[in-house]
């Protein structure tokens, strides 16, 4: 019997409270595992779907920065692609460039022209061609690249402004309508491909992962106009809906990890980790999603900063480990500490650092020793 598909479909630069507030997005999870305290290892693609792909923090895998996927450790850490070729699955990808995940294991891995190309015509066409596929009695991986909110953001704000531009700062309402013009797209599309799911009968024997890799600013916090240079959670904090006919549905509010995807997927497919390779950073959720309790692991992110520079630095300088309650962000560019408390201070306003030594000094600790585990 051919193992269930998986689809992954990844909307770039989604925001958890857009999607929150959304009639498109809320029915979406009301028939999906949808977890909604979801961290993203990296606030830019590249370093953010190496973690997903790898299961593991780019501190170990090598694919930590903007300029890394070639540091990527293939010969130490195997992907989600890997372990589902080598279970039969044909994979495919449709992305915005040949920078965003490991390309290993794929049989097609296509670049999209993410200027011109309807995205719903496009997708649509792929998710026939799987359709086909299955119908023939073969297993498929298909990955989705959702491209047109970066691209409406690296036209309209990173070509536009830069990390400093008071215009961008002082004209908070047109960032957020901006934002929302390009979400509505993304609504649009995730309509229309879960149309042609459904349409097709996709779904009745597949996995459906629909995610974000990070949010992205409408102006929060002066220095970031976009992403990827702080690690504050209005793009740490992303959207994660499983949806499987072997799921109830269910929103879980327990802090999970983007690394975690890998093993969940793995372990519902029931496919063994390879013991041959190095062990990976993210765990199986698959107990949540079946209703039981998991004890919370941390979540570490970092990014390069660029500061007063055009381009980010090759190795990451701003660092953060979170949990449920509290984060800690380490400014390693100018050796600055953050300390929030995040159920009293969810837009991270009031830092807390010094103010409380024991909570600090555990996370420190704990902060250092993913930093030194290069």
């Amino acid at each position: 019997m051919n193992k269930k598909n998986v689809i992954i479909i990844m909307i770039d630069g989604g925001r958890l409270d857009r999607a929150l507030k959304s009639k498109i997005f809320n029915e979406i999870k009301s028939k999906s595992a949808f977890f909604s305290q979801t961290i993203t290892y990296g606030p830019h693609t590249i370093a953010a779907m190496h973690a997903v792909f790898s299961g593991t923090y780019g501190t170990r895998t090598g694919t930590n920065s903007y300029w890394s996927t070639y540091n990527f450790k293939k010969d130490r850490f195997k992907t989600l692609t890997e372990y589902l070729k080598e279970n039969n699955y044909y994979t495919y990808a449709d992305l915005i460039n040949e920078l965003v995940v490991p390309k290993q294991g794929f049989d097609e891995f296509v670049v999209h022209d993410e200027i011109n190309d309807d995205l719903i015509i496009r997708h649509t066409s792929l998710l026939q061609k799987t359709a086909d596929m299955v119908n023939q009695g073969k297993s498929v991986f298909l990955y989705l690249h959702y491209s047109k909110i970066h691209t409406g953001i690296m036209n309209q704000v990173l070509k536009v402004y830069n990390n400093f531009s008071k215009e961008f700062f002082d004209n908070r309402k047109t960032n957020e309508q901006r934002y929302d013009d390009l979400f509505h797209g993304a609504e649009h599309y995730l309509e229309n491909i879960m149309k042609k799911i459904k349409e097709l009968q996709i779904e009745k024997n597949s996995l459906i992962l629909i995610m974000s890799d990070h949010g992205i600013s409408v102006g929060e916090k002066f220095g970031e106009r976009a992403y990827g240079a702080f690690c504050y959670d209005y793009t740490l904090r992303t959207f994660t809906y499983f949806i499987s006919n072997d799921f109830k549905p269910t929103e879980i509010t327990s802090q999970i990890r983007t690394i975690d995807f890998m093993p969940t997927i793995l372990d519902y497919l029931r496919i063994d980790l390879d013991p041959k390779y190095e062990k990976l950073d993210g765990i199986s959720v698959m107990p949540l999603i079946n209703g039981f309790g998991m004890e919370e692991r941390t979540a570490y992110s970092e990014t390069g900063n660029p500061l007063d520079k055009k381009e980010p630095p090759k190795q990451p300088n701003t660092k953060s480990l979170r949990t449920s309650k509290w984060k800690l962000i380490f400014n390693q560019h100018d050796g600055t500490k953050e300390l929030y408390d995040l159920e009293k201070d969810p837009n991270e306003e009031r830092n807390l650092v010094n103010q409380e030594p024991e909570v600090e000094n555990t996370l420190w600790s704990q902060l250092q020793k993913i930093m030194n585990s290069q």
